[in-house]
């Protein structure tokens, strides 16, 4: 149990604050462009031309527990930086760049002409063996031989992936000097103040011909056509106890290790839900969404969950993991059940005030680096979330209908006891009749929904909202989770039980419409504040609403209205915030930047309620969108200005990519557009109404599995621009039914 600081401990700076409230402004500087491979828990990132900048205000380096290994890596052939011509990191735990010399001027006088020498330089990861593998293929295509310098300068840090972003840490260990522990072999090494002996080593070979401080010095002498090849071996290492002694593991068979991982990415993809479609577009955003998710894949207590984001959130985030398992449904359903037995694992047991813990609450946030060992941050793990715990039961009721399997839920009915236990206590503490958060952690989240930055709940004239604060979108989740849950108990056997959930949710939904609906603004309001004050401002969160079906009809389709106006739409997707409200930023973190696993959950919500058009609309433009990042990948969060004004979408520069919920959105709108409602325990699919973008013409979707059967459809536009289902093929005891 980790317990409240004590009296005279150091409370949180701004840069704490800023830290602990997810997503706030980072001190380092923009990795829109940065490139990023991950195998479980380790990963990197780097500039586009493979190197990481040897300041120090950026984010890139070698990762893992939530350590910065490696926080700068330098190479210089002639002493200059070679000329990058082309880079692979597309599948996620391994890259490939093609350099080339510039004009180099040797110590003699000779001249190397530019491109005379290529470089050939591959990366991959192995979590297995905590290392990155590097080969550098150096050629000569001159006609004559060459004395070529190459020289490789690394540094080594060893901070808190939160001190990266700017928090201060009240302890500190202590960082070793470098030391080359034999001709091959760079050290870094690091006390931890939590008593870890924290280790990286970088082993040539060859050795270098000349070492000294943090450089590895080579002279490669080549005739024309002539290759060298250079092999660094970088292998982390932790222990609770430091060692003199030193052993270099043998290199292993890093092509073995590329083709297994290969593998299995391809395996992934293989028994997912298949997509082809006319449109190169949708093929090649779907495929890159489903490879994230694969690589976001990451593994605690021998499960598997969907880490949050990289590079920031490489750990179990509640909320995320949940949201990222719930739009994955469709298309890899698996992993939802593993991320929902490892939450109940950590759902929370007692009042921790320092941990902003309840009993029933599911977490928000663990880490397990030095900062978390000492106690010097709350994510041990971290409760501060309102809307994980209903979440969780949402998810357990969607997981149900896919795969029409109760075992699920009879396994975890204590947790879900605990769950609906603490959201209703929580209800009842409040007096308003609502789910609202405060927090009491000293480091904890000022807000506590998916807009958990500080300054992401507003009111109309720019103030922030004073705690306690209820959510819209998170009465919308008590009454859907209510709801699923209600269904699970009626198949067990307990109609009275579920008769009471279903009452709870109705009596919540007449509440709901009495006191968040503003009709001046033609939706609902952000949020209530402190004595039931609406935050009276226009946001995406109602949108939410609408996918959890707490919403009146009329009010659900002004709703879907005024979200698709020009203030909220902003032609690439729905902004957090309107661009006529006081706080509206485009690149503020949740104050009008536009997020993709929110508009695909209130495209969901359009579904839900049948705003078809717009629903299309805004599934246009976040595939357009993404058509314009990096590898077809939809970051974390763009920025919200106007197609009017941008050709392109712009970065939110330190925004995750890859990042769990994002990677999902694009297969969750797809299952909304398709209008696939499945329900697993009565063996049927129903396809109602489908809809997909004007350059979407034909598209089939093959091994959709409700239960244990699977079905092939086949969509196409016909003559009169609806979107139809021109072939059904099922696999197992499944009735499609086509509304």
């Amino acid at each position: 149990m980790r317990s409240q600081p004590e009296v005279g401990q150091t409370e949180p700076t701004d840069g704490n604050r800023r830290v602990a409230q997810h997503g706030r402004a980072s001190i380092t500087s923009s990795i829109a462009h940065a490139l990023v491979i991950k195998h479980d828990e380790l990963f990197f990132l780097c500039e586009p031309n493979g190197e990481i900048p040897m300041d120090i205000s950026h984010g890139l380096g070698l990762y893992y527990h939530d350590c910065r290994y490696l926080n700068g890596y330098q190479l210089l052939v002639g002493g200059i930086r070679p000329d990058r011509l082309a880079v692979n990191a597309g599948q996620g735990f391994w890259m490939t760049f093609a350099l080339a010399n510039p004009d180099v001027k040797l110590p003699d006088g000779a001249l190397i002409e530019k491109e005379r020498i290529s470089i050939i330089w591959n990366r991959l990861l192995d979590a297995g063996r905590c290392a990155l593998y590097e080969t550098m293929t150096v050629t000569n295509f001159s006609a004559d031989q060459v004395d070529l310098p190459l020289t490789i300068q690394l540094r080594s840090g060893f901070e808190s992936i939160l001190t990266v972003r700017g928090m201060q840490p009240v302890h500190r260990g202590t960082v070793r000097p470098p030391r080359w522990v034999d001709p091959a072999t760079l050290e870094f090494a690091y006390d931890g103040s939590d008593g870890v002996q924290r280790a990286l080593r970088a082993t040539f070979d060859p050795a270098p011909h000349h070492a000294s401080d943090t450089i590895a010095a080579f002279r490669l002498s080549m005739d024309s056509r002539e290759k060298v090849i250079l092999s660094i071996s970088l292998s982390i290492h932790e222990a609770r106890s430091r060692t003199s002694s030193h052993t270099v593991a043998a290199r292993p068979d890093v092509r073995a290790i590329r083709r297994t991982l290969r593998r299995s990415s391809d395996e992934w993809i293989q028994n997912a839900m298949r997509i082809d479609s006319n449109s190169s577009r949708l093929n090649r955003v779907m495929d890159r969404s489903l490879r994230d998710l694969h690589l976001l894949r990451t593994t605690l207590a021998k499960r598997k969950y969907f880490a949050g984001g990289v590079p920031w959130y490489v750990t179990l985030f509640g909320r995320d993991s949940l949201i990222s398992a719930l739009e994955a449904l469709a298309f890899l359903p698996d992993t939802a059940e593993d991320t929902l037995r490892l939450l109940a694992s950590y759902q929370g047991t007692h009042d921790d005030a320092w941990r902003d813990e309840a009993p029933g609450k599911i977490m928000h946030e663990l880490r397990v680096g030095e900062l978390a060992n000492t106690n010097e941050i709350p994510q041990t793990p971290y409760y501060g979330t309102v809307d994980a715990t209903p979440l969780f039961l949402i998810l357990l009721g969607r997981h149900a209908a896919w795969t029409g399997r109760i075992d699920l839920f009879n396994d975890l009915r204590p947790h879900v006891e605990a769950a609906l236990g603490w959201i209703d206590r929580t209800i009842a503490a409040g007096g308003t009749g609502f789910l609202a958060y405060s927090t009491t952690s000293t480091h904890g989240l000022a807000n506590q929904g998916w807009k958990d930055s500080g300054d992401s709940i507003v009111n109309e004239d720019g103030s922030l909202a004073k705690p306690p604060i209820a959510l819209v979108e998170v009465q919308g989740y008590v009454y859907l989770a209510k709801q699923s849950i209600a269904a699970l108990y009626r198949r067990a056997g307990e109609a009275d039980r579920a008769d009471k959930l279903l009452m709870e949710a109705d009596a919540l939904r007449e509440h709901f419409e009495q006191h968040f609906w503003i009709d001046r603004l033609g939706t609902y309001a952000l949020a209530l504040q402190d004595n039931n004050q609406p935050a009276a401002v226009v946001s995406s969160n109602p949108g939410q609403v609408l996918w959890t079906g707490i919403a009146a009809a009329d009010r659900a389709a002004a709703t879907a209205q005024r979200l698709m106006q020009d203030d909220m739409f902003s032609g690439w997707g729905i902004r957090t915030l309107s661009s006529k409200a006081l706080r509206y930023n485009p690149i503020g973190y949740h104050t009008g930047t536009i997020w993709p696993h929110d508009n695909a959950i209130i495209l969901s919500g359009f579904r839900k309620y049948r705003c078809l058009d717009a629903l299309r609309r805004t599934m246009t433009g976040i595939l357009q969108a993404a058509a314009h990042f990096d590898h077809d990948r939809l970051p974390e969060v763009f920025a919200g200005v106007s197609a009017r004004d941008f050709t392109v979408p712009v970065h939110y520069p330190v925004a995750c990519h890859p990042q769990a919920f994002a990677a999902a959105a694009m297969p969750f709108m797809l299952e909304s557009a398709l209008g696939l409602r499945p329900n697993a325990f009565n063996r049927t699919l129903t396809v109602s109404s489908p809809v997909l973008p004007a350059s979407i013409t034909t598209l089939s979707i093959d091994r959709l599995r409700v239960g244990d059967a699977s079905a092939r459809i086949e969509f196409a536009r016909d003559l009169r621009g609806e979107v139809t289902v021109r072939d059904v093929t099922v696999n197992g005891d499944l009735e499609v039914i086509v509304e």
